[in-house]
């Protein structure tokens, strides 16, 4: 590596060269929000920036390239401590020099007269590679919907990884539904890289609508006279208001369809059902409990005639 070459990896982060590892991890995340290629679409200085970055940190991150960078400048890649060995593996004594371009010129000597550089990169004969193993930076959270949320969409201010993000949820989510945002998982040290990060939604349970499938599904209390004389009955939905009409002498216990007021989904909406259940009141008046008595009086069935016939052995 030409003396041209040389970085400055704490101008590069710009952080003093005595600074220790907690100050240069923060101006890195810094830096790194900042040049990020997902932030810079398409712009190659920012590209090179971030990739320089993390170049930087790589080195001032690791104790021991550290130690080496400071003390050998841009040879640092090349020496593996007061007594290392070169990646050709010589064995190298820093005593036995007087300075240190002494020490370079006879390393450089020693690569040129011998047929290590085959197969290598760097022009001088050192060997590059990248051993290390591939990561998985993707990550997941497990986030809370409410019902009404779910149903109409909504948007959200999430806190990732001391960020501010903000994530839209789509109308008609559905419960264990996935939401990825790209680029905003797990960060690997001393390279920037950066997964992914998987929203699980997770909806809660809504007091009167049950969820199945695309079907939304409810119980519906309703009077005896309103079963008995039928009629139209205002109601609300999770669309609104709405109006159902109950045929006369409907049983309870009967399903009535509203269609398309269902779950929405990209294929469109489900239905929604009604199951009519008798709701008795806790408390009558004196006046419906002498229309009841009349009613009681007047009758003109026997409910139990045919289940008593049916009933002899």
């Amino acid at each position: 590596m030409a003396a041209s070459d040389y970085k400055d990896y704490f101008s590069i982060l710009g952080v003093e060269r005595n600074a220790n590892a907690e100050t240069i991890k923060r101006a890195f995340r810094k830096l790194a929000r900042k040049f990020h290629p997902d932030v810079n679409p398409g712009d190659s200085k920012a590209e090179s920036k971030f990739k320089e970055i993390n170049e930087a940190y790589e080195v001032l991150s690791d104790p021991d390239k550290r130690k080496r960078y400071e003390q050998f400048g841009q040879y640092w890649s090349q020496v593996g401590g007061n007594r290392g060995s070169t990646n050709a593996g010589f064995d190298v004594d820093f005593g036995s020099y007087g300075n240190f371009d002494e020490f370079i010129n006879d390393l450089l000597g020693r690569f040129a007269g011998s047929n290590v550089g085959a197969g290598f990169a760097g022009g001088a004969g050192f060997p590059r590679s990248d051993s290390r193993p591939t990561l998985n930076l993707d990550a997941e959270v497990l986030v809370k919907v409410s019902f009404a949320e779910a149903f109409q969409g909504t948007e959200r201010t999430l806190s990732v990884n001391e960020e501010k993000v903000q994530v839209l949820i789509p109308r008609g989510v559905k419960p264990g539904t996935k939401l990825r945002l790209k680029g905003k998982g797990n960060i690997q040290p001393g390279t920037g890289r950066r997964g992914d990060l998987y929203l699980i939604l997770q909806l809660q349970p809504h007091e009167i609508w049950k969820l199945e499938g695309n079907q939304l599904k409810a119980d519906m209390p309703v009077t005896f006279d309103e079963l008995l004389l039928g009629g139209s009955i205002e109601l609300v939905t999770p669309d609104g208001s709405a109006e159902v009409y109950i045929p006369a002498g409907t049983p309870p216990g009967k399903c009535l369809r509203l269609r398309n007021k269902g779950w929405p989904s990209k294929d469109g909406r489900g239905d929604l059902f009604l199951t009519l259940t008798l709701k008795f009141s806790e408390k009558y008046s004196e006046e419906e409990v002498q229309l009841l008595k009349e009613l009681h009086r007047i009758r003109s069935i026997d409910p139990r005639k045919s289940w008593i016939q049916s009933a002899l052995l």
